[in-house]
Formats: structure tokens, sequence, C-alpha cells
């Protein structure tokens, strides 16, 4: 290791101890086994413009925060809207709201927690039967996909509509042509239909069933156990806080939320989130299709092949490319932020950045001994 990266990496631990929010113990990559010459590579390939328009890329590995860059004027400090990275968290707010009692189980029917915002139209007796874990795996019968845009639920019609939990489960029933594979013939006995609109109801639900907005909510059990301050959520017209996207987070905070789910729930010896449910989010429960395999609750399944070796991976992911990925078997975790909200194929920009530069960084497998 050169002086000249060893002085950056003194110079980056002492500024990150010196305003950390979030509570992160540092370290430098290589007593990680991690190479700095690859991460200060991938640094100048962000500034160059290679990935477009990133703003921050963390590295956790076993525990430590070994990397911390940013790329906008707006640094540590600033929240980020990383979009449908939300829809993460608030899989993490239906498993808190289990734990304290207020839903009983994933199985729970959902209408019944949102009757204040009915009555709804096309009732069908299939709606009241959809339940917190279809919310959670994307695949109710509600007739709503954002990748169709004649589709009813398409999450662009929804922002139209004032009340954005009534437009969801004001939507009719899904229908099946013969040419489309029924729920029950598929993997996991789900039929996959990304849908905003359902996660935004399933927010409102667990707010109904706590008894408390959604927003404070998340504050008390889940982001101030986390050292997480200063969160902002999008809220409907009509005052509903989005479980569906638009929450601004800083890039540690979002970092601290892939450690979690890396820990399975837990943070600083404490439970956050039942370790079962935690487990439940990071299996698959849905398949979408070939190319992106499987989905969790509220969290993508990929894999990640470098140097030959295939890794599987966790994913929260939002539009523009922005993403926390876990990869267990190598007991990281990254953060990569953009604003390449316009840029075609953004994910796959930072897919691989994550495989050229982040994984490709790591110089061992095993962990560290404890000083």
């Amino acid at each position: 290791m050169s002086r000249a990266l060893i002085a950056a990496s003194a110079l980056f631990l002492a500024a990150t101890s010196a305003t950390a929010q979030t509570p992160w113990r540092t370290a430098p990559p290589e007593s990680q086994g991690m190479a700095s010459e690859r991460l200060a590579a991938m640094d100048a390939a962000v500034r160059a413009g290679s990935f477009e328009k990133v703003t921050s890329v963390l590295i956790a590995r076993h525990g430590r925060l070994v990397h911390e860059a940013y790329f906008d004027e707006g640094g540590r400090e600033a929240g980020r809207d990383t979009r449908s990275v939300t829809k993460t968290v608030t899989a993490m707010l239906v498993g808190a709201a289990i734990a304290e009692g207020a839903v009983p189980d994933v199985a729970a029917p959902v209408t019944p927690l949102l009757s204040a915002y009915g009555p709804f139209d096309n009732p069908d007796p299939r709606k009241d039967e959809i339940t917190i874990e279809d919310l959670l795996t994307m695949s109710s019968l509600l007739e709503c996909d954002d990748g169709n845009s004649f589709s009813r639920g398409n999450e662009e019609r929804m922002y139209l509509i004032e009340d954005w939990v009534k437009f969801a489960f004001d939507l009719p029933i899904r229908g099946f042509p013969g040419w489309v594979p029924k729920p029950a013939d598929q993997p996991y006995g789900r039929a996959f239909s990304y849908c905003t609109a359902g996660v935004t109801a399933l927010g409102a639900a667990v707010q109904s069933a706590v008894g408390e907005p959604l927003d404070t909510f998340a504050h008390r059990i889940l982001f101030a156990p986390l050292g997480i301050e200063g969160e902002q959520w999008q809220r409907s017209p009509v005052g509903t806080p989005q479980g569906g996207g638009g929450l601004r987070l800083r890039s540690r905070d979002l970092l601290a939320l892939g450690q979690l789910l890396l820990n399975r729930g837990r943070w600083e010896g404490r439970q956050i989130l039942p370790e079962p449910f935690a487990l439940a989010m990071t299996t698959p429960q849905v398949s979408v299709d070939a190319q992106r395999g499987d989905y969790g609750y509220l969290t993508w399944l990929p894999a990640y092949s470098v140097n030959g070796q295939q890794h599987a991976a966790w994913a929260m992911a939002g539009t523009g490319g922005n993403k926390v990925v876990i990869v267990p078997d190598l007991d990281v975790v990254a953060v990569v932020t953009t604003e390449n909200y316009r840029v075609r194929n953004a994910h796959g920009l930072s897919d691989r950045l994550l495989v050229e530069h982040v994984l490709a960084a790591i110089e061992t497998r095993q962990a560290p001994t404890e000083p």
C-alpha cells in the first residue's frame, strides 16, 4: 500500500469518525480484505463519467465501513431519493408490526385495515382475500403493472389521483389470458407483477394496524435504533406517507439498512427485526422472470458473477440504478446512489460498477482477526 493511500485512508477515517451520525466502525480496506488501489480506480472511473451520474458509493465489509465516496455537492449529509428502495423499508416495517403484535402474520387480509379508504370500486370477494404477503411479493390479483403503460394500475396513473390507497383497491381483478400462466401454474404458486400502488396500500395498512403515522412508527421502531435521523417521506396529496417510493435517506443510513438485513435483523447486538422475518425477506417467494430470477419480500434476489464464480445477493433497488446490495457469502454491503433516472440501462450500469469494481476489489473471503 503506497504512502499516499495510507495518508488518504487516515484522513478518511478521521473525517468519518468526526461527523458520523449513523454509527459505523471504520477500517482501512486492506484490513478487511479489499484493495484500496481498485477502489481508487473505481472513484476515478465514476468521476470520469463512466457510470453517468453516480452520487455516492459506500462499502461495508465484515461490519466495517471501508469506503465512502461522494461525487456531488450534497456529500454525506444529503438525503438521497432512491425511489423504490423505499419498498424494502416498507417490508421491514411489516416485520416490525408483526413483532409488536399489531399484525398477526403475513397471511392477514389487507382490506380490513384499509376500510377508512373505502368503499372501493370493482367489488370482488377475491379482493377481500388479498393478504399482506400478496403485497409483499408483488403477487396480488389487482390489475396493476408498472411495466405496462396500458395497465389501469400503472404507477404514473396513480399520481394523477388524490388518494393513492383508494386508487390501488379501486382496481379490478387481474385477468390471465391463455398465453399467461395462472398463479397456480407458476413457481411458488404466485404471479409476479410489479405494482407500486400495492406497496403504497401496504404502507397504509401498516399505519392502520399500528395506530400511528407510518413515518412516526418507522422512526421509533427502525430508524432511531440505527441512528438514522432527518429522513424525509414522500406523501400523497391527502397526506399519506408513501410506502412505495420517494423516501430520502443519507447514504450511510442506506448502508445501515443493508447491514441490518445481512445481520438477520440485528444491529449493534439488538434485534431490530424478527430474525425469521428478515430471513423470509431474503428467501425466494415468487419468480419474476428468467432474466431477473426470484424475489423475496419487496427485496430483489440477483446473482453476480465475479471471476467465474456466482454470488447470490439481496438488493434494495430503485429507478436510476439506485441500489443497496448485500452479498452474504462475501460479507459485504454496498450502496450506489445515482441520478441516472433517464439513463438507458441504469441498473446495468450500477451492476457493472458493483461487479467490475466493488466485488473485484475483494482479495480474501475470510473474516479478519478481531483486534
